[in-house]
């Protein structure tokens, strides 16, 4: 996945009013956004292989545990790194909270402001 350094892309929840809040936040701070549903998140390993090293987590830390789906099918589960990706991969809507991405750096968005990270 190539980005621009100029350029913000976020991947977010269209439904959650604090992660469309997060993306208002951006657009106020630069024209340069690109923002993605999480149904059009970055569908290829490699990419997510890349935002999860920027972001310096674990797969797991991304996702939403209260979610259904978390709950019913992945609870109490221990993947290794590259099946903890495909679930991302196949399930974008258990992601907790949006993600932002500039050049090499990305930031969980757990409040709308978090944005501010990306320097």
């Amino acid at each position: 996945m190539k980005t621009n350094q100029r350029e913000i892309l976020i991947y977010y929840n269209p439904e959650s009013s604090s992660d469309k809040k997060t993306v208002a936040y951006a657009k106020s701070m630069s024209k340069h956004i690109k923002s993605y549903a999480h149904d059009k998140s970055p569908s290829k390993g490699m990419s997510w292989e890349m935002i999860i090293n920027s972001l310096n987590l674990h797969p797991k830390e991304l996702m939403n545990k209260s979610h259904p789906y978390y709950r019913e099918n992945i609870k109490g589960q221990d993947f290794d790194r590259e099946s903890w990706i495909k679930v991302l991969q196949r399930n974008p809507d258990i992601i907790k909270a949006p993600i932002a991405v500039r050049g090499k750096q990305a930031v969980l968005c757990l409040s709308p402001t978090d944005i501010l990270k990306l320097s």
